[in-house]
């Protein structure tokens, strides 16, 4: 008997045993899918940002592509249009060969190739001026004649052959008031440049008069137009290139009516130091 209840509570033990270690077997079965599954959710969730991330690059690299292209097009289309890019119009504003000088001792570079572009279309002329300065020229005339002025361009780029045209003209009508043909060509000069020593050949210069008042003389500073001009050309990017009583410095007389662009940035410190632009060279050589 009491080996009948010696043997029952060992087979109960038995059992016991093997059921906490059927349990511990499934726990550790549990325990390891746990863990995979947590083990693959981070995977799966880095893959996930992973995925975000090279799809964030993907598109920014497309946006960036789709930008250039654009970019591309638009200076495709201003190259076409004869019509300067707008950053590169603004670093043409700090550009110092803005600022070359032309004038009875310091010639046309030989090999200075202007790009040109045509101005005053609504009044119907076919002048020509540098591009860097051609839209700033036209906006000056009509802001002029909003503020009263009457401007028309009588003049702008000139070719060598237009320059000789009109230096040997005005030698002949020297000439013909009373001086020898010596002497003539001098006289001329301080008037019409020499052929090569004309700033109208770098395309940034022209000659403004009054509609009402179409005479190249003094009495042009007199008038609504040249008025307006000398106090606000150089917001333009132009100034007046040959004051009154600076022929001794520029080798040209008096000609109120003559702009030349030099940019924004070089026109105003000009205009406020009140000097001619060779003297502003020469103060910026001291510099």
């Amino acid at each position: 008997m009491a080996k009948s209840k010696t043997k029952r509570k060992t087979n109960r033990a038995a059992v016991f045993l093997g059921v906490v270690v059927v349990l511990g077997l499934m726990l550790g079965v549990m325990i390891q899918l746990t863990l995979a599954a947590n083990e693959q959710r981070q995977r799966w969730q880095a893959g996930e940002r992973l995925a975000r991330a090279m799809s964030a690059t993907a598109v920014q690299t497309l946006e960036a592509r789709h930008k250039l292209e654009e970019e591309s097009v638009r200076a495709a289309k201003l190259a076409l249009t004869g019509q300067p890019d707008a950053r590169t119009a603004l670093r043409a504003q700090e550009q110092p060969e803005l600022l070359i000088l032309v004038n009875p001792w310091n010639a046309l570079p030989e090999d200075y190739d202007p790009q040109l572009q045509q101005v005053g279309r609504e009044f119907g002329t076919d002048y020509m001026m540098d591009l860097r300065c051609a839209d700033k020229l036209e906006q000056m005339i009509a802001d002029c004649r909003e503020g009263g002025g009457h401007p028309w361009i009588c003049s702008a780029y000139r070719t060598q052959k237009n320059q000789q045209d009109l230096f040997d003209n005005k030698v002949l009508r020297v000439i013909l008031e009373g001086n020898s043909a010596e002497e003539a060509p001098d006289i001329a000069a301080t008037a019409v440049a020499r052929p090569g020593t004309s700033e109208h050949q770098l395309g940034m210069a022209v000659d403004i008069i009054d509609e009402y008042y179409a005479i190249l003389d003094e009495g042009q500073e007199e008038t609504a137009t040249q008025n307006w001009l000398m106090e606000n050309c150089w917001r333009y990017g132009f100034i007046l290139r040959y004051p009154n009583g600076t022929t001794d410095i520029t080798g040209i007389i008096y000609e109120p009516w003559h702009y030349r662009y030099v940019g924004e940035r070089y026109a105003k410190e000009i205009t406020d130091l009140g000097v001619t632009l060779e003297e502003y060279l020469q103060m910026r050589r001291g510099r």
